[in-house]
């Protein structure tokens, strides 16, 4: 992966209180570009957002088991850089064509799921909605970044190797044989959850190993 700095290229809005002239007010500024072959390469860069990797950084954060050290930053470089590494990966993915093509409604399942994973791993709803509003991330764009975790998760699962969908007897086996959240509760209460738990550690491996293996690929500028 090559990594270049540039000037930082900002996005503008001018709010007008009554007054000509008014001074625009930045709202949100690119913070990395990156060009990859799948995505188009130099002809169609992609840009990550500041506020956006912000709150993918403190998604990261709140899932860290070593979370308590972090008693006086929402997030640390290597949230930055785990954040990152994930988006850049699910923005590739997102761009690939499954085969076949998933309908409308399987993608809003989908999104569905990438939801409750991300709660999950914020520690419930409320602490993924404090994220949000810290970082200004409005519905829509959540459903954006929902709608892009669920085509690369599904380009993952039916192009790369099965890992949405894992048998009964494959979650019975992670219950009794593998240490989880869970450990000590029945299996038929905490399946759900179980689900979640098993299919979004598959995914991770999986993004990171994709990420492994397109760094090479990826020309990265940090703006």
């Amino acid at each position: 992966m090559k990594l270049r700095f540039a000037v930082p290229l900002s996005f503008l809005v001018c709010v007008f209180s009554g007054v000509l002239g008014a001074q625009p007010v930045p709202v949100d500024r690119a913070v990395v570009r990156f060009v990859a072959p799948e995505t188009g390469g130099a002809r169609r860069p992609r840009f990550v957002f500041e506020r956006e990797l912000s709150f993918e950084a403190r998604l990261e954060a709140l899932s860290d088991p070593d979370r308590g050290s972090l008693a006086d930053v929402p997030y640390r470089d290597r949230h930055i850089t785990a954040a990152l590494d994930r988006h850049i990966a699910e923005t590739i993915l997102g761009t690939l064509r499954i085969d076949p093509e998933p309908s409308p409604a399987e993608l809003e399942h989908q999104a569905e799921l990438a939801h409750r994973m991300l709660s999950d791993r914020a520690g419930g709803e409320e602490a993924l909605d404090d994220a949000r509003r810290a970082e200004g991330i409005s519905s829509r764009e959540f459903g954006r970044l929902l709608a892009q975790k669920a085509r690369a998760s599904l380009y993952l699962d039916r192009m790369v190797t099965p890992m949405l969908q894992p048998s009964e007897a494959e979650l019975r086996s992670i219950h009794k044989s593998t240490s989880t959240p869970f450990a000590n509760a029945p299996f038929d209460t905490i399946r759900p959850a179980l689900l979640r738990w098993y299919v979004s550690r598959r995914l991770n491996g999986a993004l990171a190993t994709f990420f492994e293996n397109a760094r090479s690929r990826i020309e990265m500028t940090t703006l």
